[in-house]
């Protein structure tokens, strides 16, 4: 699959995680969902997380990292290029621990929700 398609999917099923930990924790307004979720999903907040997380990842999900953040995509409107390319490179391992092994992602995810 595609790098950026995994970021892609990554990326979805990332904030579809913080969501349902954030519902699951109570929080039923939806302007102070989105308020918290942003803590989390943002370029820079998925940058931050990474750069805290980056030794539990075996040498071969760095790689596969790597390949996301080198891939050829568009710049974004509201964080500077390397921010965003960090955030690309965490979203494909997320999108591709997702599909090949959901019991990484989510003790990726138990990580992240934890760790902030």
């Amino acid at each position: 699959m595609e790098n950026l398609v995994l970021a892609y999917l990554g990326d979805a099923a990332y904030e579809l995680y913080i969501r349902e930990y954030l519902i699951n924790k109570g929080i039923t307004n939806v302007n102070k969902l989105q308020k918290m979720s942003i803590k989390y999903v943002s370029a820079s907040s998925q940058r931050r997380i990474f750069e805290k997380l980056y030794d539990i990842f075996t040498e071969e999900e760095i790689l596969i990292y790597k390949r996301g953040r080198n891939s050829k995509g568009h710049k974004s409107k509201n964080t500077d290029i390397v921010t965003y390319k960090i955030a690309t490179g965490f979203e494909c391992l997320l999108g591709y621990l997702y599909i090949n092994d959901k019991e990484r992602f989510n003790y990726v995810m138990l990580k992240v929700v934890g760790d902030l």
